[in-house]
């Protein structure tokens, strides 16, 4: 039986990086179901608390990744016009709505395109609205990179429980 659980560990750790980069898959919860899997297997033993901690942070880090490219938006000169352009171009990237690029592209373009519009809405000059994108842009960068490193430490702790 702990076999099948080393297994279904590096599954979810393969399938929590990916997820990491992927749109619609979920990175961070995947990794951590990789701890969870190498713990209920004879490979590594993990206490509660460790387990609690590593799931709060997954919890966390993905719904910061829905979060910061707005907050990102607004730093960089965003009005609310912008943030709301950026989420609701969000939503359309993620419901995969057939209004474009899609996939990976969709995730960078839309929330791009979403600030922008906004902002030219609301009355900004080009160059401001492009500002806001640029940190809408920025805000998905920065997601992508909390999801990563939280995959590739969760592939840590199963792979030192592998040796």
């Amino acid at each position: 039986m702990s076999t099948f659980w080393i297994i279904l560990a590096v599954i979810m750790i393969l399938v929590g990086l990916l997820g990491s980069v992927v749109p619609g898959l979920a990175g961070p919860p995947f990794s951590w179901l990789g701890i969870l899997f190498i713990h209920l297997s004879d490979a590594a033993d993990f206490s509660l608390t460790f387990l609690l901690i590593t799931a709060a942070i997954a919890a966390i880090i993905t719904i910061m990744d829905y979060v910061i490219p707005s907050m990102s938006t607004k730093h960089h000169g965003g009005s609310k016009a912008g943030v709301w352009g950026c989420n609701i171009g969000l939503i359309i990237s993620i419901v995969g709505l057939p209004f474009g690029p899609t996939g990976l592209l969709g995730v960078v373009f839309w929330p791009f395109v979403g600030a922008f519009v906004g902002e030219l809405i609301s009355g900004k000059q080009k160059r401001e609205a492009l500002r806001a994108a640029w940190g809408a842009f920025l805000g998905f960068l920065a997601g992508t990179g909390l999801k990563l490193a939280y995959g590739i430490v969760a592939a840590v702790f199963v792979i030192k429980g592998l040796f």
